[in-house]
């Protein structure tokens, strides 16, 4: 089996490739930098380990009258795409060039691989496509699941479009599956090593009024999640990939604190944290969704982490 994975050099990316690898697949990594990754030019062949293989790829669609460009030649005969291609939405203050260049980089990136997909002989049997529970937008204590509609702010519309590119591939006959990815918890990155940084040195407490819901999910289970996904062929359209058990934000700087013997009490106060990232503080830090895995539980998935305290003592206590 031959899976492609676009964003293959990011966090989740990454790891997916090590455990696809581990099973025994094939799989091709689109990058954007070719001189990272290790590829010679920028042609479909790309170089890699065997089993792992990076390609050059422009992360643009094609127009008309133009070439197909190499990289849509690791595309046919694939048995599954992975589209984690985007922008960080972490990166910096949200200025309007910023935020386009979020919105952007998905919209352009999944075109491309729609374009390849359509094109593609054979075609692949799926198309996992990323997104994330920020398509929900703020809800308060409401309980979310794939059900709950679309909000109306600027990670919403992002989702909305995002989603609608990827949905395309269906015309051509390709399964379809979303995952609205929450807040993913890793020892190699991410947010994790940030939020820890503060309860190392005693300073570390709740975000704001810390009342604000957290979907998080540990890294193991995303990418087994996804390879579920990829694996299962009636699975199609939305799926949280979010922890059964959201917690609040001061409950899990509770259990940060106690994972790491530190305290936990100094919160960092709301209007500070939008001093410093603007519009990115309320959207990213100071609300949030109680998003459930409902789907995904209902097709059969089991978490190896369902409770946020011990996925932190997994990924800090070693």
């Amino acid at each position: 089996m031959r899976v492609v994975i676009a964003g293959g050099t990011g966090l989740i990316g990454s790891a997916l490739a090590r455990r696809l690898q581990r099973e025994g697949r094939e799989v091709i990594v689109l990058t954007r930098s070719a001189a990272a990754s290790g590829v010679a030019g920028g042609g479909g062949a790309g170089v890699g380990d065997g089993r792992l293989r990076h390609v050059a790829w422009t992360a643009a669609p094609v127009g008309p009258g133009e070439p197909r460009p190499p990289w849509w030649e690791a595309v046919a005969g694939a048995a599954a795409v992975v589209n984690l291609a985007g922008a960080s939405i972490a990166a910096g203050r949200w200025t309007p060039r910023q935020k386009q260049r979020i919105r952007e980089s998905r919209l352009q990136a999944t075109r491309a691989l729609v374009q390849a997909i359509e094109a593609a002989e054979p075609r692949p049997a799926v198309l996992v496509s990323g997104s994330a529970v920020g398509y929900y937008g703020p809800r308060g204590d409401e309980v979310v699941d794939e059900a709950t509609p679309a909000g109306d702010d600027f990670l919403s519309r992002v989702c909305v479009a995002w989603e609608a590119e990827a949905r395309k591939a269906a015309v051509a006959g390709v399964r379809v599956a979303l995952v609205r990815t929450g807040l993913v918890l890793a020892r190699e990155g991410g947010a994790l090593p940030r939020l820890v940084l503060p309860f190392r040195l005693g300073a570390g407490g709740p975000l704001g009024s810390g009342r604000q819901w957290m979907p998080w999910i540990h890294l193991d289970d995303l990418v087994a999640l996804l390879v579920f996904l990829i694996e299962r062929p009636g699975l199609e359209g939305p799926f949280n990939g979010t922890a059964p058990n959201p917690v609040r934000n001061r409950d899990f700087a509770r259990s940060l604190g106690r994972v790491l013997g530190r305290p936990s009490w100094l919160p960092a106060p709301a209007f500070a944290l939008r001093l410093a990232l603007g519009e990115m503080a309320d959207a990213l830090l100071l609300s949030g969704q109680r998003a459930v895995p409902r789907r995904a539980q209902q097709a059969g998935f089991r978490f190896r982490f369902p409770e946020v305290e011990p996925a932190l003592r997994d990924l800090l206590a070693r």
